[in-house]
This record gives C-alpha cells, structure tokens and sequence, in this order.
C-alpha cells in the first residue's frame, strides 16, 4: 500500500485522475479529514474542494498512475 498527498489543481486533471485511476485493477481512495472518496467516482472527485490538499491511498501498484500521482505531488510541494 502506498500514500500520498497530491493537488488536483482542474476538472480536466480530475478527469484524467479518474479515468486512469478506473483502469487500475485495484482499489484507490482520496481522502481528506474524515471525506473518503473511491478515486475512480469523478463525481466523488468533483465534490472535494479542489483548491484543498488530499491524500491518495493506493492498494496496489501501477506505473503509470503512480506517475501522474507523482506529478500531481509535486504541485503540494510548491504551493508548501
């Protein structure tokens, strides 16, 4: 299991988020406070305050998710 804090920063970018997150064959939840989203629901998505900081829990392993996680890690880190 991996954890992580990511920004999405736009709708489109939480399209994408959701699209890649739904062809990963494992469960990923975004979390924020006591707010737990199933990473593949864009509505779940769309309805956390986007200009917030949420934490990604992956319970499994995928590249190419993990890459754009990555990414969007790195928006926290200049905003911090």
């Amino acid at each position: 299991m991996k954890e992580m804090s990511i920004r999405i920063p736009d709708i489109e970018t939480a399209k994408q988020f959701c699209r890649m997150a739904g062809e990963c064959p494992f469960d990923i939840d975004v979390f924020y406070n006591r707010i737990l989203i199933d990473a593949k629901s864009i509505l779940g998505v769309l309805s956390l305050d986007l200009s917030r900081t949420v934490n990604v829990r992956l319970h499994g392993e995928d590249t190419a998710f993990e890459a754009l996680c990555e990414k969007l890690h790195a928006l926290v880190e200049e905003v911090a």
